[in-house]
């Protein structure tokens, strides 16, 4: 019982539970935004048949973009959200440059009934950086 009311133990415990909470904090601040790496997006893409969403400008789109991506820029997506799969229950994968537009996107997708939206983490960026092949 003494362990207890010792100070210094007191000290190591909460810094025990702070450290295994900043462990976890990624996983559960992650929850519910299916980030991906360029590697498991091929994997969506190759065996799920993913439907690949780019939210970049139309510019942006044209100077390279991922094989079989679909255009939508991020301002239309509210109101083009019905023509990206008529299943919901199809993977969507989100893209943009970095992957922030596509973590704000993955909240309308996801409110607008799709099951299972992933986002590229690092977003074009990392693909290519990952060697992965862009289109143009």
């Amino acid at each position: 019982m003494t362990f207890f009311t010792d100070y210094t133990n007191l000290v190591l415990m909460a810094a025990l539970a702070g450290s295994g909470a900043l462990l976890l904090w990624p996983t559960i601040a992650g929850r519910g935004r299916g980030g991906v790496s360029a590697a498991e997006a091929t994997q969506l893409i190759n065996r799920r048949n993913a439907i690949v969403v780019d939210l970049r400008t139309a510019a942006d789109y044209a100077a390279g973009h991922l094989p079989a991506a679909r255009h939508v820029a991020l301002d239309e997506l509210q109101a083009k959200i019905g023509q990206i799969a008529k299943n919901k229950a199809t993977p969507v994968l989100l893209v943009c440059q970095t992957g922030l537009q596509s973590n704000k996107a993955s909240h309308i997708v996801q409110a607008a009934g799709f099951t299972e939206v992933h986002v590229l983490q690092g977003g074009l960026n990392a693909w290519q950086q990952a060697g992965m092949p862009v289109v143009k």
